[in-house]
Parts: structure tokens; C-alpha cells; sequence
């Protein structure tokens, strides 16, 4: 009995170990999520409040980008798809300075936006997105339903999406960004709750081993793809939602 009550006693200090180790590592995904949020907006706005260094990207008038401005655009999905190759031979220090450095390049791409659209407009749809990938991200953690099976499905939607906006770049159909922005919400709101989940089981299925390096870099991973969740979210929103000037 004496020899039982041991053993639960030491696999509920391990399970209390787990539990504040996922808070941990939860808090260091949103909080590197949040700073690199800041750098995004932070350069973005700097860019698209000086007419001078936006037309470095895009003429300032027409908006329409320069080739310097589709290497910017399209430089942020290149590097997700170069960080997803590179995670492995980077240290944790090394993976979190890429997710900045891929953060402000971001910032280059979509700094048109505080051009096209009005500031109180932009604040207004920021805060939606806020308080609906807060919604959904805190569904994905506490939720008891396995929501793997949506990863496939939703995957590819936005390969879907991103076909559809390619093409539209060269059709200019408002009919179909109309379509595009309400399908980019729906899928990025899901990817939100699935990430958000998939971030949680992958802590739980590895802190056993205790590896702190490969736990730092999921971290960074984790963080990546919930900026991405959110910042697809507002753009697609403010499609949607926001007042141009």
C-alpha cells in the first residue's frame, strides 16, 4: 500500500511537472507570436506612412507594386516554406531570430494597407481579429475533440487559396477576392483552433523526453503558425470589412 501510494504520488508530481511546463511553453508561443506581431505592424506602418519608402515597393498613387514589390510579396511565403526545411539544422536562438527577421519582411509586404485602407478602419478590424482568434485558439486548448482530421482539409484549402489568389492577381475580379476573403476567413479561423491543439498534443506527446532544444523550436514553430493563422485572418477580414480611403 505504502509502496502504491508512492508511486501516485510521484506520478501526480510528474503530472503537475507536465501541466506547468505546457503553461510555459503555451506563454512563450503566444508571447513570441505577439512580438512578432509588433514588428510586423510596427514596419508596416512605418513603410506605409512615408510615401518615400513605399515607393521604393509600389507606386504610391496606384499601389501597384514595382519589381521589388513582388519579390516582397511573395519573399514571406518562400521563407515558410525555406524555415519548415531549415527548423532542423537551426538552434532555438537561430529559429526565433528567422520568425523576426520573416516578421518584418511581412511588415514590407502588406504596408500598402495603411494606404488603401483608413487607420480607424484597420484598428477596428484588428481588434475583431483579436477577440475572434482569441475565441478560437482558446476553443483548440481546452476542447476535448480531436480536431486532426480538419489538418488535411484545410491545408488544402489554402493551397486552394492561394491558386485563386494568383490567378486573380491577373483577372482583378472583385467577385472572386469577395469569394477568396469569406473562404480565407473560415480557413484560417479553423487552422487557428487546429493549430492551437496540435501545438498543445505535440508538448504533451515530447515533454516526456525533455529535450529543451527541440521543445525551444517547437515553441518558435508554434508561434509561426498562429501568426499566420492570425495575420491571414485580418488581411482577409479587412478585405471584407475595412474602409478604403
Amino acid at each position: 500500500m505504502a509502496q502504491f501510494d508512492t508511486i501516485r504520488t510521484a506520478s501526480g508530481a510528474r503530472a503537475a511537472e507536465i501541466d506547468e511546463g505546457l503553461r510555459a511553453h503555451m506563454n512563450k508561443v503566444y508571447g513570441t507570436m505577439s512580438v512578432g506581431m509588433l514588428i510586423t505592424f510596427a514596419v508596416a506602418w512605418a513603410v506605409g506612412s512615408s510615401p518615400q519608402l513605399l515607393s521604393i515597393f509600389r507606386d504610391p498613387v496606384t499601389l501597384s507594386p514595382n519589381i521589388l514589390g513582388w519579390i516582397v510579396m511573395f519573399a514571406p511565403l518562400a521563407m515558410v516554406f525555406g524555415f519548415g526545411a531549415a527548423i532542423n539544422r537551426l538552434s532555438a536562438a537561430g529559429a526565433q531570430l528567422f520568425f523576426y527577421a520573416f516578421a518584418a519582411v511581412m511588415g514590407l509586404s502588406m504596408s500598402w494597407i495603411f494606404v488603401a485602407f483608413t487607420g480607424l478602419s484597420i484598428a477596428q478590424v484588428f481588434l475583431v481579429t483579436s477577440i475572434a482568434f482569441a475565441g478560437l485558439s482558446l476553443y483548440g486548448y481546452v476542447t476535448k475533440k480531436d480536431l486532426s482530421g480538419m489538418g488535411t482539409f484545410l491545408m488544402m484549402g489554402v493551397i486552394g487559396l492561394i491558386v485563386a489568389m494568383v490567378i486573380n492577381i491577373f483577372l482583378q475580379s472583385p467577385a472572386i477576392m469577395f469569394a477568396v476573403s469569406i473562404l480565407g476567413v473560415l480557413i484560417f479561423a479553423g487552422l487557428t483552433a487546429y493549430d492551437t491543439q496540435k501545438i498543445k498534443t505535440t508538448y504533451l506527446q515530447m515533454a516526456h523526453a525533455g529535450d529543451q532544444e527541440w521543445l525551444g523550436k517547437a515553441a518558435i514553430m508554434g508561434a509561426l503558425n498562429l501568426y499566420l493563422d492570425f495575420i491571414n485572418m485580418f488581411m482577409f477580414l479587412l478585405q471584407l470589412l475595412g474602409n478604403r480611403e
